[in-house]
């Protein structure tokens, strides 16, 4: 017997960490996503779309089980505090001998089946974790509660996500989340923890804002994610530089990147940011599969919610928040320094140029279609992260 085989909890420690039973903008509805509160030809199209996603999911994992695909676990950066902590993983189908977070083009890494109902177990330093919570998503993907009977494992949902808030006082730093399901060896991922009162911390866009995607010209940008080599993707001059000026002068600040890219390039971004320099921090991204739960929110409503989670998580931070001209940050960022007034202590706009907007760009004489947000945080712009840094940096400097 292999010991992947050896699915046996003796193996790991026997303190457990207790996990509370929250609601969290992560498995929750959003009330601008609810099915029910739709148009009936908007909830009708979305059922049809969620009902053939179910058919896709079905068709494709019956296909991988014949082919002796076995579920596989993909590990998420997680973050929390000294309290808890969030952690979010994937269970999918994947050959025998596949190696578990491996890079690999966009086009393949959306393909990923998903391997619904899957038992993982879970340790944090090596202590198991032994109860999950899924909040309201129950109600969603009618997840049954009776395949849950045993603590020792947590039972992955219909589309193989698990969103875990697991209780457990952590030193501030970088701790090991180990994953694994029955007939593979262990996976691992980091968990971010961070201070109680660490005064400052950063949110980061990532398409166009530190990774050249060109996110508004369509056809460029389903290039750039799904064909394009993941090794080759451009990284927007000067903004590493003005990331890692930020963090030399905010040495506890943490780092959270947030995306409209699905969970299944997380592996690519992570690998971007590793490689490109930039400091490491969790990836906030987006659930792919048109649950009612989510149902593909809008970039806008993504980003919100991550935010508003964030400042709920640590309510004594103040925050930097960077992004681009490209898709909508301007107007993001306005709406979160007014609903949370004295939390965002400064905004970076990086603005785009007319070919990045289009490639008829230059021709059409097409300009920003977002303007400078009004807000009374101050908002600092630039091309690229050279130019943020000339007047953007001073500013910050008062803090430090």
């Amino acid at each position: 017997m292999t010991p992947e085989d050896r699915f046996d909890p003796d193996d790991m420690p026997t303190v457990p960490i207790p996990v509370r039973r929250v609601v969290t903008t992560f498995d929750a509805a959003s009330r601008h996503e609810r099915i029910e509160d739709k148009p009936l030809l908007t909830r009708s199209t979305r059922r049809l779309a969620i009902n053939a996603f179910g058919i896709w999911t079905k068709i494709s994992s019956t296909i991988g089980r014949r082919f002796n695909w076995r579920p596989s676990v993909e590990p998420y950066v997680g973050y929390g505090t000294d309290d808890y902590s969030r952690l979010i993983c994937r269970t999918v189908y994947a050959p025998p001998r596949s190696e578990p977070g491996r890079l690999m083009r966009g086009v393949r890494a959306m393909l990923m089946v998903p391997a619904p109902a899957t038992h993982v177990r879970i340790a944090i330093d090596e202590a198991p974790l032994t109860t999950v919570q899924i909040g309201s998503s129950e109600i969603y993907d009618k997840v049954d509660r009776a395949r849950d009977l045993n603590g020792e494992t947590i039972v992955s949902d219909d589309q193989g996500y698990l969103d875990l808030v697991a209780e457990r006082r952590l030193e501030p730093g970088i701790h090991t989340v180990s994953y694994q399901v029955a007939h593979r060896r262990p996976v691992v991922s980091q968990l971010f923890t961070i201070a109680p009162r660490t005064p400052i911390g950063v949110i980061s866009d990532v398409d166009d804002t530190i990774m050249v995607t060109q996110a508004p010209s369509p056809l460029r940008a389903a290039y750039n994610l799904l064909l394009l080599n993941p090794k080759k993707r451009g990284s927007v001059p000067g903004m590493g530089v003005l990331f890692n000026k930020i963090a030399d002068m905010f040495p506890q600040a943490p780092f959270f990147y947030l995306s409209t890219s699905p969970w299944n390039v997380e592996r690519s971004i992570r690998n971007f940011i590793a490689d490109q320099g930039f400091p490491q921090g969790p990836l906030l991204l987006r659930d792919l599969d048109p649950r009612p739960k989510t149902f593909v929110p809008s970039g806008v409503q993504h980003k919100l919610e991550f935010a508003e989670q964030l400042m709920g998580d640590f309510p004594s931070m103040r925050f930097i928040l960077i992004g681009d001209d490209g898709q909508k940050d301007p107007t993001t960022y306005a709406t979160i320094a007014r609903r949370y007034p004295g939390r965002v202590l400064a905004i970076g706009i990086r603005q785009l140029s007319p070919r990045e907007y289009s490639p008829l760009g230059p021709v059409a004489g097409l300009t920003t279609t977002q303007p400078i947000p009004v807000t009374d945080v101050p908002v600092f712009t630039g091309t690229t992260g050279s130019n943020l840094m000339k007047t953007m940096l001073p500013y910050l400097a008062k803090f430090r």
